[in-house]
């Protein structure tokens, strides 16, 4: 393949489309791609489940378009959108909503939330925040797209842009407070990564490999970790790219990289404690005993969160697009894009139960709140599953 150097505002956008047709380990992705009989999905296994799980509650929000969204949980409520603007406030225990606003323009991400701010990112870098009532608050203008999910505290509302640049708004006002612009590979995926939020500090996936940590009261860099080493002769072969927010657990945060490794680090200072050779195009999940990563082929890997050891691998889920694992109860929980949600024994990747949605693919984790775990679908089904 043929590749032209181009201005990096141009290479962003228009190397992620020439990726998605040409790389069958990225197919999945692209809502126009032709079914590969060699990339076909892999049967579903037949097991007896040994946990039960049923549909709590269902509600639609509109379609996903091509972008990531997953719900936000704040206490007992959560909020949703979709690319044609909606936004909804729904009960989280029983689906009922609250109410439901149009953004002024078509959206690229969201939701960020906390117990007084909702932040959506719009078309151009546009970014929204609202109330806990659906009002408007404040409008505010990034540096170029956002794909990546807001990230709001009490005094910041920070957003991760294309141009890898990283900016902070006032969560009351939305005035500037600081941006900080980091160096971007001519060629990245176009991927929704993320901020994670500890104490001061935001923990950044970035392109190239990079995991970084910067103080929220200014944007100064704290530190710098590498997760992934870029290797090969071409540009393509080199893509290292951060895929997913970082999963912290206490004093432990972990990243999976695109053609890279999954690592997790010590959040305090960002020294590895340990890294295993992995290519996923989605993030990892983490808890108090294992970080959970799914590799473009469909595997699923449990590593024990402290050494790094696999503890196991289940690949049964060959070519059926896998998105970010979460850790829920005595599950890891990762959907698919036939619209599945597979429940993983956590102590050693063996089936547990199975649940469909409404068929459209599963693109980001599920979230959960109070005993419901709930996902967002492509076609904009929120879903809510409770176990028995």
């Amino acid at each position: 393949m043929k590749l032209t150097m181009l201005p990096r505002s141009l290479a962003v956008s228009l190397f992620s489309v020439t990726l998605l047709s040409a790389c069958s380990s990225l197919s999945w992705l692209n809502p126009f791609a032709k079914e590969d009989t060699k990339t076909a999905p892999a049967p579903l296994q037949i097991f007896t489940p040994s946990m039960s799980v049923k549909n709590a509650w269902t509600l639609s929000v509109g379609s996903s378009g091509e972008y990531f969204f997953s719900p936000a949980v704040v206490g007992a409520e959560l909020y949703a959108a979709s690319a044609d603007g909606t936004i909804a406030k729904v009960n989280a225990a029983n689906g009922q909503l609250a109410w439901k606003i149009k953004a002024d323009l078509p959206l690229t991400a969201g939701v960020g939330a906390n117990a007084k701010t909702v932040a959506v990112a719009a078309q151009k870098g546009a970014l929204f925040t609202y109330d806990t009532q659906g009002k408007l608050r404040w409008k505010a203008q990034a540096s170029s797209e956002i794909l990546s999910i807001p990230a709001v505290t009490d005094s910041l509302v920070l957003v991760h842009s294309i141009d890898n640049r990283i900016t902070a708004f006032d969560a009351d006002t939305g005035a500037l407070k600081w941006a900080v612009e980091r160096p971007l590979p001519v060629l990245t995926l176009r991927m929704a990564t993320g901020i994670t939020i500890k104490d001061q500090i935001g923990m950044v996936s970035t392109p190239g490999g990079k995991l970084i940590a910067l103080a929220l009261q200014n944007g100064g860099l704290r530190w710098e970790a590498t997760a992934a080493e870029p290797k090969g002769a071409t540009e393509l072969e080199r893509i290292v790219d951060m895929s997913g927010a970082p999963a912290l657990v206490g004093n432990t945060v972990c990243a999976a990289s695109y053609q890279g490794r999954v690592a997790c680090f010590d959040a305090a200072n960002g020294t590895v404690k340990w890294a295993k050779s992995i290519s996923s195009e989605v993030g990892v999940a983490a808890d108090e005993r294992f970080a959970f990563a799914a590799d473009n082929a469909g595997g699923v890997y449990g590593y024990d969160i402290n050494g790094g050891a696999t503890v196991w691998k289940n690949d049964k889920l060959t070519n059926r697009g896998l998105a970010t694992p979460t850790s829920f109860g005595r599950a890891v929980v990762i959907g698919d894009r036939l619209g599945f949600l597979h429940f993983l024994s956590r102590e050693d990747g063996s089936f547990l139960a199975r649940m469909p949605t409404d068929g459209s693919k599963i693109m980001s984790a599920p979230v959960i709140a109070g005993n419901n775990l709930i996902v967002q679908t492509k076609s904009g089904a929120v879903v809510a599953f409770a176990t028995e």
